[in-house]
């Protein structure tokens, strides 16, 4: 289906850009957000776990959760060997997140408005497997 990523950018690039908007209020960028998100969603995680999920080399989670942690939003914890980092949300990273959540929530409804939910549902349905496909792919020229 010729020009099916060219539709996906069209739309990537504005929805970041409201949502570093939008989380702008909180001193936020969507990379930081990312990771509260994955944390609050996933539990504590460690680095690597986060790394891994969002395909991105583990120095720039490194950054992103420094970040963080000079906010006070997370809280690290030493893992089992002293390499491995543990990442939680602190109780401020706990707040903010819920604030934050509502305030996404609401632009979620606001740009999907209008829009069968059955069309939304396939949607929700389709990118993850897109993303396995690609994911895969990765896979199959690394070997």
């Amino acid at each position: 289906m010729q020009g099916f990523f060219q539709r996906y950018l069209l739309l990537y690039r504005p929805l970041i850009s409201r949502l570093n908007e939008l989380l702008s209020e909180s001193e936020l960028s969507y990379s930081l957000w990312q990771v509260i998100f994955f944390v609050k969603n996933n539990g504590p995680s460690t680095l690597v776990e986060i790394s891994v999920h969002f395909n991105v080399e583990k120095p720039t989670i490194t950054r992103t959760v420094q970040r963080l942690e000079e906010k006070q939003i997370i809280k690290v914890i030493q893992g089992k060997d002293r390499r491995e980092k543990i990442i939680t949300l602190s109780e401020s990273g706990e707040d903010l997140y819920q604030t934050c959540r509502q305030k996404i929530t609401k632009l979620e409804y606001e740009v999907m408005r209008g829009i069968p939910r059955d069309e939304l549902n396939a949607v929700f349905e389709i990118l993850p497997k897109i993303r396995e496909n690609i994911i895969n792919l990765e896979g199959d020229r690394h070997e």
